[in-house]
């Protein structure tokens, strides 16, 4: 646990004193959407008002941050049960602030608890939910319930409740009618277009950075270059990706830069179908370790296509990362993703049927063939990618936003 004491800048007036920001996810362990969102958003928050970040995982020495670990009681115990622990501790730490916001149903309970022990609101992100993702059980087994019940009891009680897209605004109240529609806000997801701009590659990069990740992975820079960024799991679509890329033209090249399987199963599934692309073509660079921002943003650069083939999908950050860096993208068309990628204009959607997987993949290669046979096209869906990303989707403004829900709340 560290403190290092009040260390913001204060550049816009606010009633509020402090804000307690609960996540499983924060640096430098960040390996999903909603670790990217609570780590963007809080910086620029700290611009107008102090944050306490309460976390889980490895100690940090960074100011106002406390990590919560699991209690050593339930070391063995099913992982759903373990979280719960984390929360229990953050809950008993979390004094001091006006308002507290959770993220996920892993800091969901430790967000409604620190509510009824200090009699503060409580602030709900729903950057998915439990009851979209029933694959899960195979991750949880029983612990999938325990995790759905969190979730339920965070959202339905919680003061107020923040949608990353109108299409999960909508998905909360199906999966929770009792929710009053009045008490959940769209606040977008952002990007920092500082950050994610598009970066130097190959020769270029080597030249500034001492290094390239395409040279040394050996991409081949006069072939069309297709990538995708994320994790082994259900909900990202890599398997539908790598069975599409059977029907890529063969010039096109695929970066796969996909790890932290969810079950050694699917690990082994995509072990295998990856092993048979490879038999039946060239250029298939698969990356399994985290990559550096700037390794990813030289391959999203260098990309001619960005593919997103998530079958689930409340927003999808990795698109806003890839149009920062000013690429053309293929996405599915499912969750908040069209309020992101414009059809036409920074990419191609491709409708997804969860009955019709061949259909989906093919939809993928068809459209990732037409776009790669067009650099016209290539290009200027980058180019209205990169100022949409720019013009839409700025940190400061949804900080400023979710410090106005927290204020609608005192």
């Amino acid at each position: 646990m560290q403190d290092g004491g009040d260390t913001n800048t204060l550049v816009v007036m606010t009633k509020l004193n402090r804000v307690g920001m609960m996540t499983r996810e924060y640096p430098p362990e960040v390996y999903g959407g909603a670790g990217v969102h609570v780590t963007e958003l809080t910086r620029f928050m700290r611009e107008i008002v102090p944050v306490d970040v309460h976390c889980m995982g490895a100690e940090r020495d960074m100011p106002d941050t406390y990590v919560h670990g699991v209690d050593p009681e339930l070391a063995e115990a099913n992982p759903a049960i373990k979280t719960l622990s984390t929360g229990l501790r953050m809950a008993n730490a979390a004094g001091g602030v006006d308002v507290v916001h959770s993220h996920t149903w892993y800091a969901g309970l430790g967000g409604h608890l620190a509510a009824r022990l200090y009699d503060i609101p409580h602030v709900a992100t729903a950057h998915s939910l439990e009851p979209d993702r029933p694959w899960k059980r195979e991750q949880l087994g029983g612990g999938y319930d325990v995790s759905s019940w969190s979730e339920k009891n965070a959202m339905e009680n919680a003061d107020a409740l923040i949608a990353v897209s109108n299409k999960m605004k909508g998905s909360i109240l199906e999966a929770y009618p009792a929710i009053d529609p009045d008490k959940i806000h769209v606040v977008l997801n952002g990007i920092d277009t500082e950050l994610w701009q598009p970066r130097p590659t190959f020769d270029e990069a080597e030249a500034e950075n001492g290094s390239s990740v395409l040279k040394e992975l050996g991409v081949d820079p006069t072939r069309p270059i297709v990538s995708f960024v994320g994790r082994i799991t259900r909900q990202k679509g890599v398997e539908h990706l790598v069975k599409a890329a059977r029907e890529f033209d063969p010039a096109i090249q695929l970066v796969l830069c996909a790890g932290a399987p969810d079950t050694p199963e699917i690990a082994e599934r995509t072990q295998k179908l990856v092993d048979e692309l490879r038999a039946g073509r060239d250029g298939v660079h698969w990356v399994s370790e985290m990559l550096s921002k700037d390794k990813i943003q030289e391959i999203e650069s260098a990309s001619d296509i960005f593919v997103c083939p998530s079958i689930y999908e409340p927003l999808g950050i990795v698109n806003l990362e890839a149009m920062a860096c000013g690429t053309a993208v293929v996405a599915s068309n499912v969750g908040g993703i069209p309020e992101v990628v414009v059809d036409g204009e920074t990419g191609t959607l491709v409708p997804y049927d969860e009955n019709d997987a061949a259909a989906f993949e093919h939809g993928i290669a068809e459209a990732v063939n037409a776009l790669a046979a067009d650099e016209q096209k290539v290009k200027a869906y980058g180019e209205a990618g990169r100022k949409r990303a720019i013009e839409e989707f700025s940190w400061a403004t949804i900080a400023r936003q979710t410090v106005d829900v927290y204020e609608s709340l005192l």
